[in-house]
């Protein structure tokens, strides 16, 4: 059905500063300028750089609008990302983002959009937005089930959770058997960082905020893949929740991205390996692994004797990380090592690659189902634990077996991971055929333009209830 040009919505957005978060909001961008929508991107100067380009049909749909980020201490200078700064530094990025609010407010006061989809760190946004009597939701990038973990927005601004001992149990306000919680070590870190850096407001808070003070809650996910999650989400929130879908990624090939000489150069490696036969090894943007820790994973993919592509991300130093010595020469051949930025999604999607040894951050683990990959997890902060044990109690891939208390693994049990992931045993077969069947939920773009559609749906029948 042709939808009426009076229809039309005009929908600011505005993620946090993280190419993991850009990315699928410029996704999600993209499905509302199909459906005829008006979108005001909003982000810094050189994050919007970073940005793929856009297809020639949308351009005139989505408007890139520039805040730049105003200098903080601790923060160097040109420091937009949270691939630009180190992991203790953070929440000094996010105390430079929340300089952003008086620009911001006078961007939408101006330009009065109907609806602004924010992220988790803006937890000042709904009240603004309730102000200039603008439609407001908050986006998820992590899943229902992570969330529900999280617990309903009282919880998290009253941060009752202190130790690292109480995020290992299943919270109070699950009613059901579950098995989603954070190992001893996958929250030490993170709860010993908070503690070291004082700096604003925790994590915790803006998130209850950001839900809160939201006319709605957008999840990156599927019902169909989390049914009693996104219940249980609808009971904690008190509010619509709505899946976008996967939004999974799209292979887009431009004029002229195939002469980048980096993916020449890897596909061309690539097309020698057996289908299904490589391991892709990447663990995100943030995730830097002590050096001891990166050692055992080289020593592991060497012994697995399994073919891998690893893509080892750098951003910071642009250093080559150290490697065992020798390794490169050992591995010759059937290994392939890259440092810093590699087009992921054209390798997820080559022929030769049936396995994934990924940190489990939700996007990887969508663009690495979305091609039917079978994962390999080894997580390393923030929710990863929380997905790694939401897709494992699926029966969907491995994880590498770690110390409970300080996370230490061993060549032994990479190695034992990789080749069970591309082995030839019951095991293996079966979750790696319930990783080919997840490409059609997670791949799936139909589903998707159905739950935008439910969701533009709602979108305009409540724009105006702020009073608009």
């Amino acid at each position: 059905m042709e939808e009426k040009e009076e229809e039309a919505l005009h929908v600011a957005m505005f993620p946090w500063l993280a190419m993991g978060h850009l990315l699928p909001f410029l996704r999600f961008s993209k499905l509302l300028a199909q459906k005829g929508h008006k979108i005001s991107f909003i982000s810094t100067p050189r994050n919007i750089d970073r940005l793929p380009k856009l297809p020639p049909n949308l351009s005139s749909s989505i408007t890139f609008v520039s805040l730049p980020l105003p200098p903080f201490p601790n923060l160097p200078p040109s420091s937009e990302s949270s691939m630009d700064v180190s992991y203790n530094n953070q929440q000094s990025l996010k105390s430079a983002f929340d300089l952003l609010q008086l620009p911001l407010t006078e961007i939408l006061r101006s330009s009065s959009p109907d609806w602004i989809i924010y992220d988790y760190p803006s937890h000042w946004l709904p009240s603004v937005a309730t102000e200039l009597g603008i439609s407001k939701a908050f986006f998820s990038l992590f899943n229902a089930a992570a969330l529900c973990f999280m617990g309903p927005p009282s919880s998290l601004i009253e941060d009752f959770r202190s130790t690292p001992e109480d995020f290992t149990v299943v919270p109070p306000w699950i009613p059901f058997e579950s098995e989603i919680v954070f190992r001893y070590h996958e929250v030490a870190r993170y709860v010993e960082k908070t503690e070291e850096d004082v700096t604003g407001v925790s994590d915790s808070v803006r998130f209850g905020y950001s839900i809160g003070e939201s006319d709605a809650v957008f999840v990156r996910s599927s019902p169909e893949f989390e049914p009693e999650w996104f219940g249980l989400l609808r009971n904690l929130y008190k509010k619509p929740v709505f899946p976008t879908g996967f939004l999974p990624p799209v292979n887009e090939n431009h004029d002229g991205d195939d002469d980048d000489a980096a993916w020449v150069c890897i596909k061309e490696w690539l097309d020698k390996q057996r289908v299904d036969s490589v391991v892709y090894v990447s663990l995100g943007t943030e995730a830097s692994l002590p050096q001891e820790e990166l050692a055992e994973l080289a020593l592991g993919l060497e012994k697995s004797k399994v073919p891998f592509f690893w893509a080892l991300r750098n951003e910071l130093t642009r250093v080559k990380p150290e490697i065992p010595n020798g390794f490169e020469e050992r591995v010759k051949g059937r290994g392939m090592i890259m440092v810093g930025w590699v087009p992921q999604v054209k390798i997820l999607s080559h022929e030769s690659v049936g396995g994934f040894l990924t940190h489990c951050g939700w996007n990887s683990v969508v663009e690495g189902l979305g091609f039917g990959k079978v994962p390999i997890f080894l997580p390393v902060l923030n929710e990863q634990g929380l997905n790694t044990r939401l897709l494992h109690g699926n029966g969907i891939g491995f994880e590498v077996p770690r110390n409970e208390r300080d996370g230490s693994f061993d060549s032994d049990s990479v190695a034992d991971s990789v080749r069970l992931a591309m082995g030839d045993d019951d095991e293996g077969e079966s979750r790696r055929a319930k990783a080919k069947m997840m490409k059609g939920l997670f791949g799936n773009t139909d589903n998707n333009i159905r739950y935008v559609d439910e969701l533009v749906a709602y979108m305009r029948s409540s724009k105006n209830s702020s009073s608009h």
